[in-house]
This record gives C-alpha cells, sequence and structure tokens, in this order.
C-alpha cells in the first residue's frame, strides 16, 4: 500500500499538517490516523480468517492463483526469451572465453585459467620498411 511513498513524501504531509492543524491539534490528528489504521487491518484479519474458517481448505486452492498473478508482477520479459533461447545457459555467445576467464574462478575472485597471451610485434626501427603483405594490396 505504500510501497512507493517514500520519507520525504512522509515529511511533507507532516509539514503540510502542521501548518494547516496547527501544533495543538496536531497530535490528536496523528491518534486519530493510527487508531482508524489499526482498525482497518484488524477489520481485514478478521475477513480473512473468517473465509479461511468458512471455505477451510479450499481456501489453499484459492490462493495459490493468486500467489502465482502476483508473482506476475516481477516478470521481464527479456530475461524468459533469453532463458528459453539459450536454456540457461549463464554465458550462450561464449565472451567468458574470449575475455580469458573460461568462466572458472580462483578461491580469491581471480579468473583462473587465461587465454594465451599473443605477443605484441615489436617496433621498427627509424628507417626500417614495414613488410609488404602482397594480398591485402
Amino acid at each position: 500500500m505504500f510501497d512507493s511513498v517514500g520519507w520525504g513524501e512522509i515529511l511533507v504531509l507532516i509539514v503540510a499538517g502542521l501548518f494547516i492543524l496547527g501544533p495543538e491539534r496536531l497530535p490528536e490528528a496523528a491518534a486519530w490516523v493510527g487508531k482508524s489504521l489499526r482498525k482497518v487491518r484488524e477489520f481485514a484479519t478478521g475477513a480473512r480468517e473468517q473465509l479461511r474458517e468458512e471455505m477451510g481448505p479450499e481456501f489453499e486452492q484459492l490462493r495459490k492463483p493468486l500467489e502465482d498473478l502476483r508473482g506476475l508482477r516481477n516478470f521481464d520479459p527479456k530475461r524468459v526469451v533469453t532463458q528459453h533461447l539459450f536454456d540457461g545457459d549463464a554465458d550462450p555467445l561464449g565472451l567468458k572465453a574470449i575475455n580469458g576467464t573460461n568462466g572458472e574462478t580462483k578461491p580469491n575472485g581471480y579468473p583462473g585459467t587465461t587465454a594465451p597471451q599473443i605477443k605484441a610485434p615489436e617496433p621498427l626501427t627509424p628507417g626500417e620498411k614495414p613488410p609488404i603483405d602482397p594480398d591485402a594490396t
């Protein structure tokens, strides 16, 4: 219910209440709001318990589809399609092998096996002509 209300909004409401009601009536209003919320929670809990008693074991059968629907709030189609296409493979494109980790790590978190290091060509000396590749020209 209050998932999207942050501390900043609550602070603004308190300050607005202080200006609207004044410091004399603000504690009474806060107590009234607290009592009202407590009553609403008690009514909801009582209704749930009464429904559970009257329905018996069928209440759990009704509750499971509702839990499944609640789970759809976090539905991520991109993740589902990726899982389906790549069968849950953590590295479907083989990028870890390219980066030299091969998917293995040591216990300290450093990469386990590394790809062979390719030596960089030595720079040309002054006055030396670069090699010519006849297939590239």
